[in-house]
């Protein structure tokens, strides 16, 4: 059946090979976008690994490979006239949310990017959510959430609720969080303020906490060099995997932060938009809010590395591991173990990753390593001043 499926944040490395793929199914899709993450990377002075059109050009090619159309919508989800306006207008089936400010490390640059990441992130969502029980409140939401919420507790990590027994009584509750970060934190007011709209307004939502996405492509942005997504290498906005990928393609070592420990859930990013597809497939109902651990792997960091480096000398290249100065703060040796099943029992079919997708990354990777800018790999953003750091500051869990 053909749905009507609005994707906030189209412009973006996951929003927009996402919206390709529900328009190739032959969904009915918008896209909306204020191009932010553009004037972002212009701040920063960094810019994809692979040339990225605007997104009316990409818009047009998708029309010109697929004969198929996905309209778009130009505005900011902190105006709230515009988004009902949209909402209204479209009437969306589901509403996939990406349109957030993406990064961990912008979000701690300054008291000013924080206060930016929290207000972009935090009332876009509320706009989402009051437009959405307004205008279209058979939508579903599908949230694109982060596993970054939960931070390391040293406890079992169940997927978005806990129960608890205590002075013999028993409650479920959302999962406890401890963010990392500014933009984590965003995330965990965004899950808060999702579950009051489904459990006050009978409105239906999925919350999905995903783990660190690598990839180059997805099946629909292959299809054509002008369909490209945004593949980012930098401190800010490239994940580990890929900044890790780019690094061995220039012979740049890899640089671990700390000891390496750090360990995380992974996908890769044609699982993403499994996920999101499967999500949409099944949505919640009224009063309901589903969250799935969106993940199919864990590593920790200096375990990527060593995959990276391994694939690296297959291919006769000197790949070097360089341990650095841990510009977070957080654990770099601790208990992981999140559950990660609802997705799978849904039907995912997850892409590991292997030797071979690394090498499919690498050579893609190389297409492009005259783009590569070396001085982009250090940004220079640290979590806490230098003394705090200096007195050995090291996120624990709270007691």
């Amino acid at each position: 059946m053909s749905l009507r499926i609005l994707v906030l944040g189209g412009d973006g490395y996951l929003g927009w090979p996402t919206a390709m793929a529900f328009s190739r199914a032959g969904h009915r899709v918008a896209v909306v976008d204020n191009f932010a993450k553009r004037q972002w990377e212009l701040e920063l002075g960094v810019q994809p690994l692979i040339p990225i059109r605007t997104l009316h050009e990409r818009l047009r090619a998708w029309r010109e490979v697929s004969e198929r159309e996905i309209e778009i919508h130009v505005g900011d989800l902190t105006d709230y006239a515009f988004v009902e306006a949209v909402i209204d207008g479209f009437q969306p089936d589901a509403v996939v949310h990406y349109g957030e400010q993406p990064s961990a490390p912008f979000s701690m640059i300054s008291a000013h990017h924080a206060a930016l990441t929290q207000a972009n992130n935090v009332i876009g969502n509320l706009n989402v959510l009051f437009a959405i029980r307004d205008k279209a409140p058979e939508a579903h939401l599908v949230k694109l959430g982060t596993m970054g919420e939960y931070g390391t507790p040293d406890i079992d990590i169940e997927e978005g609720y806990l129960t608890v027994q205590h002075n013999g009584r028993e409650h479920t509750f959302l999962y406890p969080k401890t963010p990392g970060s500014i933009y984590h934190l965003s995330k965990v007011h965004d899950s808060a303020n999702i579950h009051f709209a489904c459990r006050i307004w009978g409105l239906r939502a999925t919350d999905l906490h995903q783990g660190v996405v690598y990839g180059v492509e997805t099946d629909e942005s292959a299809l054509d060099p002008r369909l490209a997504t945004s593949f980012h290498y930098d401190e800010v906005f490239g994940t580990a995997l890929n900044r890790f990928c780019v690094q061995a393609t220039v012979g740049h070592p890899l640089t671990v932060y700390g000891k390496g420990g750090q360990t995380r859930g992974y996908l890769n990013i044609r699982d993403t938009i499994q996920c999101v597809a499967l999500a949409v497939a099944n949505p919640a109902r009224h009063g309901e809010l589903l969250v799935y651990n969106q993940f199919t792997e864990q590593f920790s960091v200096q375990e990527l590395a060593g995959k990276v480096q391994a694939a690296g000398r297959h291919l006769g290249w000197t790949v070097n591991i360089e341990h650095v100065t841990n510009p977070r703060v957080e654990l770099e040796q601790h208990y992981y173990n999140p559950r990660h099943e609802k997705l799978l029992s849904l039907g995912l079919r997850p892409r590991l990753l292997s030797d071979e997708l690394i090498d499919t990354m690498l050579a893609k990777i190389g297409e492009n390593r005259d783009r590569v800018d070396p001085t982009a790999f250090v940004q220079n953003v640290r979590w806490a001043p230098a003394t705090a750091r200096d007195a050995g500051v090291e996120a624990r869990p709270g007691r």
